[in-house]
């Protein structure tokens, strides 16, 4: 097989059969349609003589001889897309560009509202979504670029990410305003034997705080379990219920929701909270700016 008979396309839908395992969400992915995409995979097979890739209930299953030619196939068109765009600009003021950036419930909460308002005023065309990574694989969504960027507490992001430290933070115990334990300080006894509401925040580590607590058994009255954040200040308000949340996200909610926060008792470690990119995409001009300007807005040391 020579190189004149391959269309770049072809390897591109490859790839992301890889990462997404349907037809259906491939084609969801690159703006294709089904047909499409399954009209491209029919020619890779012509031109490779093999399956490539067999349905079963799980999807579309890679053959032995598609995972040998995946990592190949990744770093090829890798190299491809950072000499196309290395002399690329980004103009902020003219861009349409469309930016997905995964973070928590906390992280739309706490970096949004001020991100949105400095977008509107330098690059007013520029669109912005976000996914959460517990209902997406994060690595494989940046990996091909479908992510551009991820704030957080994210410690599954290693081998193949850059990451910048945007701020270290404490936990602190949080409850309504004229709460019992709405004082200076309180006691590990008072916060036993307080009734709590425990967040289980899947796909991020704000789970190793109450693994913490387990080892360093610490006992709370768990009366209520939610699976993110976005409730919390609503339940806390119309409560007497304690809730341990990040500092930054209490906050963010002690004015709307009329709360109340102090250190918390346990001593729990501090967390680093950061940004990552996919080494793939380091030298993207926009996506520079995007990190350069997030930085600025929430890097250590920005002003609130």
């Amino acid at each position: 097989m020579e190189l004149k008979d391959i269309d770049l396309n072809l390897l591109v839908v490859f790839q992301q059969l890889l990462i997404d395992r349907r037809v259906s969400k491939v084609a969801e992915s690159l703006g294709l349609s089904q047909p499409g995409v399954s009209n491209a995979l029919a020619r890779l097979r012509k031109l490779t003589g093999d399956p490539l890739f067999l349905r079963t209930p799980k999807g579309m299953e890679p053959t032995p001889f598609a995972e040998q030619l995946a990592e190949p196939t990744e770093r090829a068109l890798s190299v491809i897309h950072l000499a196309i765009n290395q002399r690329a600009t980004f103009d902020p003021e003219t861009s349409t560009r469309a930016f997905r950036i995964g973070m928590t419930d906390i992280g739309e909460i706490y970096f949004l509202p001020k991100l949105m308002k400095e977008l509107k005023r330098l690059a007013p065309h520029v669109s912005l979504s976000t996914v959460r990574s517990a209902t997406v694989n994060l690595q494989d969504e940046m990996e091909a670029g479908h992510v551009s960027l991820a704030m957080g507490l994210l410690p599954q992001l290693k081998a193949g990410y850059f990451q910048r430290r945007l701020f270290k933070q404490e936990y602190v115990c949080m409850f309504r305003r004229g709460h019992p334990l709405d004082k200076r300080s309180i006691s590990l006894a008072a916060f036993s034997a307080a009734e709590h509401v425990v967040v289980i925040s899947e796909g991020t580590g704000h789970g190793n705080a109450d693994e913490f607590m387990t080892r360093r058994k610490v006992a709370r009255r768990v009366v209520l379990t939610v699976p993110h954040y976005v409730a919390v200040g609503h339940i806390l308000h119309d409560s007497d219920l304690v809730a341990t949340v990040p500092e930054r996200l209490a906050q963010a909610l002690a004015e709307p929701f009329a709360l109340s926060y102090v250190g918390h008792p346990a001593k729990l470690p501090e967390i680093a909270i950061n940004l990552f990119w996919h080494e793939r995409y380091n030298k993207d001009p926009a996506i520079a700016w995007l990190r350069s300007l997030i930085i600025r807005l929430h890097g250590e040391g920005a002003a609130d």
